[in-house]
């Protein structure tokens, strides 16, 4: 799309001249749904890097000053939307700027810590009234909804890679978690709880981004950081702090294998640390589910 400072400036300028003088420059590091650029010292520029994510601009706008008060931790507070221009097709925000790095590159000395503060987050984040919240749907890629929608890809992604995990113990855990059947009312869910989305400042959880993926429904999806960041005591602090039954650890664990499965599918030959990644989140989930049969 070629969003890049050049862009913005002139997105910036014409629709918010009173932040034009500001500086613009590219959040390292930077995410694949959205652009996102730091504008001036206060505020950042969130662009949708593709047609698929441009949904989310209006929702967030429209439910994150709702959840924002209700949480223990800061979340992105959206300033201002901005309309497509300058050869840009979709709206785009402005953010006030959160400080910290990202838990995916921070120095993080107690891990456990962190991963109890993130589960006292979702549990206040699922207490939170979800009436008239958005389903799951195209909007944030079926989180929140029934794994089934995934099945087939699932599937495939299993035949493409079973030379290289345990294929049959793979499609157990995916069927564990289809039958695994959700009994519960909607909650509010993040959606994407990766290390990319925690914002880490002096080793503790400063911050929780990126809700493009939020909407109600099942919170399975938002226990997947238990095997792709979380690990041994860390792991074990995460899952104690979340009321949560067994029934939604099966479903989260099928969530998770899923995506490092089309992850290891879609890599095998162009990313060595996405398929790195991937393998070591297929053999945590596998490991964990062996145990539990």
């Amino acid at each position: 799309m070629g969003i890049d400072v050049a862009l913005v400036a002139k997105l910036v300028e014409a629709q918010f001249p009173q932040w034009s003088g500001l500086a613009i420059t590219a959040a390292e590091p930077n995410g694949w749904d959205n652009r996102t650029f730091r504008l001036g010292q206060q505020l950042l520029v969130r662009l949708p890097s593709a047609e698929r994510y441009a949904a989310q601009v209006r929702k967030e706008h429209r439910w994150l000053p709702l959840l924002a008060p209700q949480l223990p931790l800061p979340i992105p507070i959206p300033v201002a939307i901005g309309e497509p221009g300058a050869g840009y097709a979709w709206n785009w925000s402005v953010y006030r700027w959160l400080e910290g790095v990202p838990a995916s590159t921070a120095n993080i000395e107690d891990l456990t810590e962190v991963a109890v503060a993130l589960a006292y987050f979702l549990v206040r984040l699922q207490k939170i009234d979800p009436t008239a919240g958005p389903p799951a749907g195209p909007h944030n890629f079926f989180r929140g909804g029934p794994l089934q929608t995934y099945d087939a890809e699932a599937r495939r992604a299993i035949a493409t890679v079973r030379k290289l995990i345990n294929a049959e113990l793979a499609t157990d855990v995916w069927e564990t978690a289809l039958a695994a059947t959700w009994l519960g009312e909607p909650v509010w869910v993040h959606g994407d709880v990766a290390a990319t989305n925690l914002l880490i400042r002096n080793g503790r959880l400063a911050a929780v981004i990126d809700f493009g993926s939020s909407g109600v429904g099942d919170p399975a999806c938002d226990v997947t950081i238990a095997w792709t960041f979380l690990w041994g005591e860390s792991r074990q602090a995460f899952r104690d702090a979340l009321p949560l039954d067994a029934a939604t650890w099966a479903r989260g664990r099928g969530w998770a294998i899923w995506k490092a499965l089309i992850t290891l599918a879609g890599n095998l030959d162009t990313d060595a640390g996405a398929t790195s990644a991937a393998r070591h989140v297929i053999d945590e989930v596998l490991a964990e589910h062996e145990r539990s049969r």
